[in-house]
């Protein structure tokens, strides 16, 4: 009988032995699969020029921010800056300029984004119709010119909130790239 009860307490050691090692392989397993969950998370590229305003953004606002990864223009040879120009719990400005003090004056002016939370009070969609990313449809305005130039826009409403990118005396075809770069994370 005491021999069997040394038998047995032993086979209960190595039992729990063997389960507490499994159980610290798990934890590792599930720290490192979770390490990787966030590498994978913040591999969702972002345009540099939004580095400096993206806390700023996240911090006000509570509508999902889109921001493009391709704007035009941006290969370098002159610099971009996105500048806040409104930031509250339901909407968002942001002016892209070719200098950091840019006030929307068409010499440094290079185009908008914005967001804002959909209402009853929104005004419906206007423009050309046009396909973008995950089946959304986006509106396609074109820019005017008189003594300057006006912005080209692309709007699509997304989860409740209305998207724009406008850029000065824009393309099509580069509006649709930049939103499309926005809904694609």
């Amino acid at each position: 009988m005491i021999l069997s009860f040394r038998n047995t307490s032993a086979v209960c050691a190595v039992f729990l032995l063997v389960s507490v090692s499994s159980f610290h392989k798990l934890a590792i397993a599930s720290i490192n699969n979770h390490s990787q969950l966030i590498a994978q998370q913040s591999k969702i590229q972002l345009h540099p020029v939004f580095k400096s305003i993206l806390p700023k953004l996240k911090q006000k606002t509570q509508i999902k921010i889109l921001l493009p990864k391709f704007i035009p223009e941006s290969d370098g040879e002159n610099p971009i800056y996105a500048i806040i120009e409104a930031v509250t719990q339901k909407k968002y400005e942001i002016l892209l300029g070719f200098s950091p003090d840019c006030n929307g004056g068409t010499a440094c002016r290079l185009g908008v984004l914005s967001a804002e939370a959909v209402t009853r009070k929104t005004p419906r969609l206007t423009g050309k119709s046009v396909s973008l990313a995950k089946g959304i449809t986006g509106y396609f305005v074109d820019f005017t010119c008189g003594a300057n130039c006006s912005d080209a826009t692309l709007s699509w409403r997304q989860q409740g909130v209305q998207y724009i990118v406008g850029l000065k005396a824009g393309d099509r075809t580069s509006l649709i790239k930049m939103a499309n770069s926005a809904i694609n994370p």
